[in-house]
C-alpha cells in the first residue's frame, strides 16, 4: 500500500468509526497513530515515536505533548491531539506553542484526527507561528497536500527543504484566502482601489455602493476569460507541436518560450511523478540535483538542470501513459504506466541512468 492509499484508508476508517470515538485517547489510537505510521515512522519504537513526550517549559516542569517524532535522539515533529470533532481554534494552540518553544522541533502539528494543522517558526525563530503553513481535512485532501505531506515522511524528511516549502505554502495559502474572501464580499478598501483607477469623479458612498457589484462582476468575468484563454493557448500549443518541426536547439527555445508564456502547464499528476522519481533517486544522488523541465510533448526530469543529462521523460498527456528512461548513448526506452505507482518498478533503471552520468564525470 503506497502513501496515498494509506491516507485514503485512514479517511475511510474515520468515516466508519468517528461516531463511536468519544475521547481524546480513542482519537489518538484510532486515527492519529495510523497517520503517523503512514508517514513512515515506527509507532512501536520508543526511540522514534515517543508518546507523552516530556517538555519542561519555564517554571512548569514535566508538561507533556501527546507525541514526539525523534530523529538522532532529538524531537523533529510534535503532535498535540484533541478529540475528534474538537474545534481547532487559536485558543487550543497555546499548549503546543509552549512545547514548541522549549524543544528543538521545528514542526508542530495540531489535530483532532480529521483536521491537521502544521506549524513552524517562519516569523520568529524558536517561536511557533500563530497561523499554520499547511492545513487540510483528511476527507478533502488534495493532490498538492499529498506532495507536501511526503516531505514530512521518514525517508524524505529534510528540514531545510521543508522550511523553504513551508514559507511559500503559508503565504500563498493566506493570499489565496484573502482573494477568495474579496471575490465573495469585497472590502471597502478593495472596492475603492479599483473604483479610483477608473472613476474620475468623487467617490461618494453612493458611487462606492455601485462599484461594489461592478467589482465582483468584473473580477469573476476576468477569471472566466483567463480560464478560456488558457484553454485556447493549450490548443495553440498543440497545433505548434504538430505543425512545426525545427532543429533540436530551436525547438527547445520554442518550448521554453511557450512555458514562460503559460502555454505549457505542469499538471498535478506530472508533479507527483516528479517527486516519485526524486524520492527514488535520493539513494544515489542529492535531491537538489534533480530538476524538472516541462515541454510541449513530455515532462522531462534532468540531472543538474542540464539538458544534456536527461534522466527520464513522463508522457502523461495521452490516455496511455509512459515513462521514457534514458539509457546509455542517450537512447530512450519507453515503458507503459497504468498508475503512478508503476514508476517504482523502474527504480533500478532510473538509478542506473544516474550512474552513467556520474561515471562519465569521473573519466
Amino acid at each position: 500500500m503506497d502513501f496515498i492509499e494509506k491516507i485514503q484508508e485512514i479517511a475511510r476508517k474515520i468515516e466508519k468509526q468517528q461516531d463511536f470515538i468519544k475521547t481524546e485517547e480513542a482519537t489518538k489510537n484510532a486515527f492519529v497513530l495510523p497517520f503517523i505510521s503512514a508517514l513512515g515512522y515506527d509507532i512501536f519504537d520508543p526511540t522514534e515515536v515517543v508518546p507523552e513526550f516530556t517538555s519542561d517549559v519555564g517554571i512548569k516542569k514535566g508538561e507533556k505533548v501527546d507525541y514526539a517524532i525523534i530523529k538522532d535522539g532529538k524531537p523533529i515533529i510534535l503532535f498535540e491531539c484533541k478529540k475528534i470533532g474538537t474545534d481547532l481554534d487559536l485558543e487550543k494552540i497555546s499548549q503546543l506553542f509552549r512545547y514548541f518553544t522549549s524543544s528543538s522541533a521545528r514542526i508542530g502539528v495540531l489535530t483532532n484526527g480529521m483536521i491537521y494543522r502544521f506549524y513552524t517558526d517562519l516569523e520568529e525563530k524558536n517561536k511557533m507561528d500563530e497561523k499554520p503553513f499547511l492545513e487540510f481535512n483528511i476527507f478533502d485532501i488534495q493532490q498538492q497536500f499529498i506532495i507536501e505531506l511526503k516531505k514530512l515522511t521518514k525517508n524524505s524528511f529534510d528540514i531545510d527543504e521543508l522550511m523553504s516549502s513551508a514559507s511559500e505554502l503559508k503565504y500563498t495559502s493566506h493570499i489565496k484566502n484573502i482573494l477568495a474572501n474579496q471575490l465573495k464580499t469585497p472590502s471597502d478598501d478593495f472596492v475603492e482601489f479599483f473604483a479610483s483607477q477608473v472613476y474620475t469623479g468623487r467617490l461618494t458612498q453612493k458611487v462606492k455602493a455601485q462599484f461594489y457589484d461592478i467589482t465582483i462582476k468584473a473580477l469573476n468575468q476576468f477569471i472566466s476569460e483567463t480560464i478560456n484563454e488558457r484553454l485556447k493557448s493549450a490548443m495553440t500549443a498543440e497545433d505548434i507541436s504538430d505543425k512545426e518541426k525545427k532543429p533540436e536547439q530551436k525547438d527547445e527555445e520554442l518550448k521554453d518560450e511557450l512555458y514562460r508564456k503559460g502555454k505549457i502547464e505542469t499538471t498535478l499528476e506530472e508533479t507527483e511523478g516528479f517527486f516519485i522519481v526524486k524520492s527514488i533517486l535520493r539513494e544515489v544522488v542529492k535531491p537538489n540535483r534533480v530538476f524538472q523541465r516541462d515541454t510541449l510533448s513530455y515532462f522531462g526530469i534532468l540531472l543538474d538542470d542540464n539538458n544534456r543529462k536527461p534522466i527520464c521523460r513522463l508522457y502523461f498527456s495521452t490516455p496511455q501513459k509512459y515513462i521514457g528512461i534514458i539509457v546509455e548513448n542517450k537512447k530512450e526506452i519507453k515503458y507503459k504506466i497504468d498508475d503512478l505507482n508503476d514508476i517504482y518498478k523502474y527504480a533500478d533503471q532510473l538509478k542506473k541512468t544516474i550512474s552513467f552520468y556520474e561515471i562519465s564525470n569521473k573519466v
